[in-house]
């Protein structure tokens, strides 16, 4: 594994600056030796989303490797995302349209911006994203504008460049009066997007309508100039230092664009269709760049209702980001967002972040219109889990039957809040599930935001992700009773398999011990069975497609093994447990453990806390908390 030492020289030399200056002259054999060189801003944001790593799964959607460290658990939202920048990248009327984001606060919007606006710095330090401007431009202009346009079909003819646009006042005048219109001579030299250098990526904010000035977004008149250049038209006379303008040949993020003033939509309306930038004193500005925008749903829905909107909606590509609706990505982002702090001193047990990612998602998901599906069985399908009744191929028809699923619910900005509340208690060092669930509770009953209708529904949901914990809790316990769990279930699931077998060939097995031929062994086979509810009418069903799995599994050299099939795991779980349940129960329930069970209840600890990840402490509570759930059982 590389160190991080050897990791930042690795970066360093992918990354590696390579500074070049030169006349026009010496750009041109380089541009059409390489011409993605040429490449446009959207086309410039696709290929460094492609460059990271494409994979295509078996129902042949495209997974992005640059998301995946990032944005977790909105798929579907990203590959509309790629999918416009892609279209975009092709030269299409897409690259004419404003990308908007509308969703539920903290469903990834801003963050899917930043991702961009940060890789797309670091994208313009390689080779694949190198990208030259005039040297004297005010906003990086591209040197292929200074071709005359009577030459411009020529040069596609013989390239394959297309040319689009003009130069900008300044270049222009420039060209002119400074070079002579020899655009040989005109200067190119490498440029690196910045957006605290305002290169290439600009970023604005509405403010007052009152008193924000439009020069923000489009420049202004230098009118202590004036006297030198004698009149506000000559371009040495302004200042092409608005957002818009620095954003030329990259991106440019428009926050909350649905609250700026109309004036400020007027500019974007005709950057967006013409790609021109309207100043005052002066003709349409090229620019040729990515603007995005991101905005909450209730301030979407108003601007879409607005009779007045309906140039702007025509220019835009729409993309709804839902709230992630899988547990395990959900984890993910909370490992993510604690990674940030400071706690790294608190132990947070297993399950924990798990169990608050349950109800999370259990908030955002729509009440079940099928027969026999539950919320709980829901999002276990989401996730990928097997489930009774249903399988994947099921979650199209059950989305379907939805309206809005995704877009409201608890964020997770809310949960993280609840959780650092846990991690920062005094003399705290560890914080369980309960721990967890009890703080999620507190801000739920606190928070003036949740009506009584609506908090009774997010603590019946604190419930159920309860009960949840509770089966995980007593199949950590159980396994750790086990001195090699994986070992016994590997020989049950032998066991099972081989009887299964005799049974469909119905043919006879060999007892062991004695070597004689019995019959297999039914008693065994339905016990396991029935832990899952495989009914007898629905046996050799069951044992049929247990058997296609396994010879599947073979046909494509991989193993089979109890976790292969999750009901099967389930049923093999169940089976070993029950078989332990008294002396498990027994051993840490007892209020006055003998020298047995005292060395057994350490032998546990010792196993959750080496092979299970959690402390001693959390391994007490552990026990305790199931201690008290089995005492409860008759």
């Amino acid at each position: 594994m590389m160190s991080i030492l050897e990791k930042i020289d690795a970066h360093l030399q992918e990354h590696r600056i390579e500074h070049w200056e030169g006349s026009f002259r010496e750009y041109l054999p380089m541009l059409i030796e390489n011409p993605s060189l040429s490449q446009r801003s959207h086309a410039r944001i696709y290929n460094m989303i492609k460059n990271a790593g494409v994979e295509v799964d078996d129902t042949g959607k495209e997974h992005y490797a640059f998301f995946e460290n990032e944005l977790f658990g909105i798929d579907a939202a990203l590959a509309q995302v790629v999918e416009y920048f892609k279209a975009a990248s092709m030269g299409s009327d897409v690259g004419r349209r404003i990308l908007l984001l509308y969703g539920p606060p903290s469903s990834g919007k801003s963050q899917l911006v930043i991702l961009l606006k940060r890789c797309l710095e670091e994208y313009t330090k390689t080779q694949e994203g190198a990208v030259y401007a005039i040297a004297d431009c005010p906003q990086q202009g591209d040197p292929l504008l200074l071709l005359p346009h009577a030459l411009r079909d020529d040069f596609y003819r013989e390239t394959g460049i297309f040319v689009e646009g003009d130069l900008c006042p300044q270049c222009a005048l420039n060209l002119r009066d400074k070079y002579k219109g020899d655009i040989y001579q005109v200067p190119v030299r490498r440029v690196f997007f910045s957006e605290k250098e305002r290169i290439g990526i600009g970023t604005f904010v509405p403010s007052d309508p009152k008193s924000q000035d439009i020069s923000e977004l489009v420049g202004s008149i230098d009118l202590s100039t004036i006297g030198d250049y004698g009149s506000e038209s000559d371009p040495r006379a302004y200042r092409f230092d608005g957002e818009l303008n620095i954003a030329n040949r990259g991106m440019m993020e428009f926050i909350e664009m649905l609250k700026a003033d109309e004036r400020f939509l007027y500019v974007l309306l005709t950057l967006a269709q013409e790609k021109n930038i309207k100043t005052g004193r002066f003709p349409l500005i090229y620019a040729d760049e990515c603007v995005i925008s991101h905005t909450n749903e209730t301030e979407f829905n108003e601007f879409m209702a607005d009779k007045k909107s309906e140039a702007l909606q025509d220019r835009m590509i729409t993309v709804r980001v839902p709230y992630n609706l899988k547990v395990s990505q959900e984890v993910r982002i909370y490992e993510k967002l604690l990674r940030q702090t400071n706690l790294q001193d608190v132990h947070i047990a297993p399950h924990a972040l798990r169990v608050a990612a349950i109800f999370a998602v259990l908030s955002r998901l729509e009440e079940p219109k099928t027969n026999g599906l539950t919320m709980v069985k829901k999002m276990k399908l989401y996730d990928g889990e097997e489930v009774e009744g249903f399988r994947q191929k099921d979650i199209k028809m059950i989305q379907e039957q939805t309206e809005r699923e995704g877009m409201d619910g608890i964020s997770p900005r809310f949960i993280i809040n609840r959780i650092s509340a846990s991690l920062i208690k005094p003399e705290t060092r560890s914080v369980t599930p309960i721990d967890v669930l009890r703080a999620i509770k507190d801000g739920i009953d606190n928070h003036g935001h949740f009506k009584s209708a609506e908090r009774e529904r997010l603590n019946n949901l604190i419930a159920d992700a309860r009960r949840e914990y509770d089966e995980i809790a007593r199949t950590d316990v159980q396994k750790a009773f086990f001195v090699s769990f994986d070992q016994e279930a590997l020989t049950l699931l032998d066991n099972y398999l081989d009887n299964v077998e005799a049974y469909l060939d119905q043919t006879k097995m060999t007892d062991p011990i004695t070597g004689e031929e019995v019959s297999p062994d039914e008693k065994l086979m339905r016990s396991i069975e029935e832990k899952i509810q495989v009914p007898e009418y629905g046996k050799d069903s069951f044992r049929n497609e247990i058997f296609r799995k396994v010879a599947m599994a073979h046909r494509k050299g991989e193993g089979f093994d109890y976790t292969t099939h999750e009901k099967l795991k389930d049923a093999i779980e169940k089976q070993l447990f029950e078989e332990r349940r008294d002396t498990i129960k027994l051993t840490i329930t007892s209020r006055s453990p003998d020298t047995e069970q005292l060395r057994k209840i350490n032998q546990v600890i010792d196993n959750l806390v080496e092979h299970h990840g959690y402390t001693s402490d959390s391994a007490n509570e552990l026990l305790k908390y199931v201690s008290s759930l089995l005492a409860r059982e008759k």
